[in-house]
């Protein structure tokens, strides 16, 4: 949400009040006002102001988050999902890895796996600036492209795509293509799962924005996935529910 000029100036005095309490109060004094502004609304309105609540700070914990863990999300810390992808990874290698982001994945892969070689693609410059000053390794390259337009000239044994399918519109489509231009007969996916959390359906269901990020054109259901995967040429060999996630390793079912 931006903040006016003039929100701002009307609320000096109220941060000036918050300054002077313990974290504890001004937990306590959120709550307070948060439950005095549900009284008097009808239950659907009630629940609208807390799911809405609730999707707006999940989006300021994510920036904390990172600026807590020194510019790294902890997400990487506790999560520890990286490991699902060596686990299922084989020495020497050859691994391309879709929307790269900040290169910290490659880097844990060619950290964990021996002899393996990866090429990193991420869309955003300033990510691949960064992946490049921040997470380098001699066995990995990192370029800047559109995977929709992506042509390597070397194929691969493994293409991830660790949340990067769900921002694109297309994604039968860019999963066929990956599949024909890399010629990799395994893939790694990781997605957000519409099923996480009771309170998905439910925010839906009151119109209330329920994705993790505003630019995700989906977040897939068990049945869903399976069937966008099976209509891309891929076939699930095993698939987990983590950390609210989707994580599944597929198998081409034909080069097409």
């Amino acid at each position: 949400m931006r903040v006016s000029f003039l929100q701002k100036i009307l609320c000096l005095p109220i941060r000036l009040f918050f300054s002077r309490l313990s974290v504890g109060g001004r937990t306590d004094l959120l709550e307070l006002i948060t439950r005095y502004s549900l009284q008097g609304l009808e239950i659907q309105d009630r629940l609208r102001i807390l799911l809405g609540l609730d999707s707006r700070l999940y989006e300021m914990q994510g920036p904390a988050a990172k600026q807590y863990g020194g510019g790294v999300h902890t997400k990487h810390k506790h999560m520890r999902y990286y490991e699902f992808f060596t686990s299922n990874l084989q020495p020497g290698m050859k691994v391309l890895d879709i929307g790269s982001g900040n290169g910290l994945l490659d880097l844990k892969l060619a950290e964990n796996v021996d002899g393996l070689e990866g090429v990193g693609l991420e869309m955003d410059p300033d990510n691949v600036a960064q992946a490049r000053s921040s997470h380098s390794h001699p066995k990995i390259k990192y370029i800047q492209g559109d995977a929709n337009q992506f042509e390597p000239d070397e194929s691969f044994d493994v293409v991830i795509l660790s949340n990067v399918l769900e921002h694109f519109p297309k994604r039968v489509e860019l999963l066929k293509r990956l599949i024909q231009n890399t010629k990799a007969p395994v893939f790694l996916i990781r997605v957000p799962s519409f099923e996480r959390d009771w309170r998905v359906p439910l925010k839906e269901e009151l119109g209330i924005e329920y994705r993790l990020d505003p630019t995700h054109f989906v977040e897939y259901t068990i049945a869903q996935f399976n069937s966008e995967m099976m209509a891309a040429g891929l076939a699930v060999d095993s698939l987990s529910t983590q950390w609210g996630e989707i994580w599944s390793v597929l198998k081409v079912k034909r080069i097409l």
